[in-house]
């Protein structure tokens, strides 16, 4: 045999493996640029509303990038741990209080510690996760709908410490000035152009949210929360403790609610208790609808508690700003408002969802990639999910 022929062999022999490795490369090229391309439009539909919206609108964005981020504590525990709760409006309280008290300095009205606010912010976060852990005994001993009552006192808990406690609250009739957050330098409270800033603001607070959760749910900890929501039998046999995990999450989610508390004063610049549990910022029925978010969006998904938020939190205020009035038609007591309407759209969202498609929104979202995955665009975009 010729060395010309042996050298054929091995060119044969070699052709399809390089072959194999161009078709790898340009299909990593296609999908880079494809993710490149969808990360720049997410970029520019996050980044630009303030530069044509007005303050409203911009109000309107950052009550729902509130909801947002209660709405993803609360779907890692319901959905990821299985644990079910309606403590959120509780430890949302928690930590817009807990925020005012450690940054505010201190005055014969009300008391104050003067700390820093970024550490003021931390430290709210903190102690509603610490809470949260105090509550975990209880979590770990009830389950399903009898959890759920046990979480819902908490919500009576909170509106009597709040009236009761005025030094720290500011109570019901007056409450007390939010002190404005500090970061590096760069405040957001007392600017002509605070709405951009709070904006911005919440959007970091919403995106770091989000990027820690999606980090749990794919890592030891998510797995861990899955296999006890499944059959906590076989995850105890299995070496997961239990109590642990299931603490774990609640002190986790506690400290996601206590974050959007913080948000939350900061979007009024007052912290105020509510007058009565069906009421207000922090009660009964806000604590449904964050239930609500993530039924609709899609019980254990973190993208779906954002939308979940958008139709739930961002509903009403569209629409008022829409029609230009805070009366959709009638009026008086029988007057059906934007609040109302939305709470009819949501609780119908609610039983669709429930009925026909139980992944909500984000089981919707998955079809349509996969829908846009057998177009042309399909070798562009990253494969689906389970690929």
């Amino acid at each position: 045999m010729s060395d010309d022929l042996v050298l054929a062999d091995d060119d044969l022999d070699e052709e399809p493996v390089s072959s194999h490795r161009r078709s790898a490369a340009r299909f990593l090229d296609r999908t880079m640029f494809g993710r490149a391309v969808i990360l720049a439009v997410i970029a520019i539909a996050v980044l630009t509303p303030p530069m044509y919206l007005g303050p409203s609108w911009m109000r309107v964005g950052s009550y729902v990038m509130i909801g947002a981020v209660g709405a993803i504590g609360l779907t890692l525990l319901t959905g990821q741990a299985g644990q079910l709760s309606l403590a959120t409006p509780f430890f949302m309280l928690v930590g817009g209080i807990s925020y005012c008290v450690l940054g505010a300095q201190d005055t014969s009205r009300a008391v104050g510690f003067g700390w820093p606010s970024l550490l003021a912010l931390v430290g709210a976060v903190l102690i509603s996760s610490v809470l949260g852990l105090a509550f975990a005994p209880v979590a770990g001993r009830v389950r399903g709908v009898y959890l759920g009552v046990a979480t819902l006192s908490l919500v009576y808990v909170g509106l009597y410490a709040g009236q009761r406690w005025t030094k720290l609250s500011g109570g019901t009739a007056n409450g007390r000035p939010t002190p404005d957050l500090n970061l590096f330098g760069i405040t957001f409270l007392h600017q002509d152009n605070r709405e951009k800033r709070i904006w911005y603001l919440f959007l970091a607070f919403t995106v770091l949210a989000y990027l820690l959760a999606r980090g749990a749910v794919r890592s030891r900890p998510g797995r861990a929360w899955r296999a006890i929501r499944d059959n906590e039998s076989a995850a105890a046999a299995l070496g997961v403790s239990v109590k642990r995990v299931r603490s774990e999450a609640f002190a986790i989610s506690s400290g996601y609610a206590g974050l959007a508390g913080v948000m939350t004063v900061l979007w009024y610049r007052l912290t105020k208790p509510d007058e009565s549990e069906f009421a207000g910022t922090y009660s009964i029925p806000v604590a449904i609808a964050f239930l609500a978010m993530i039924l609709i969006g899609g019980l254990g998904s973190v993208g779906g508690a954002i939308a979940g938020s958008a139709l739930v939190n961002g509903l009403p205020g569209a629409m008022t700003l829409w029609i230009g009035s805070n009366h959709l038609f009638g009026s008086g007591d029988t007057a059906v408002t934007p609040v109302i309407f939305t709470a009819y759209v949501y609780g119908a969202a609610v039983v669709l969802v429930v009925l026909f498609e139980p992944g909500g929104l984000a089981a919707l979202g998955r079809r349509g990639f996969l829908l846009l995955h057998r177009s042309p665009l399909g070798p562009f975009l990253p494969p689906p999910k389970g690929n």
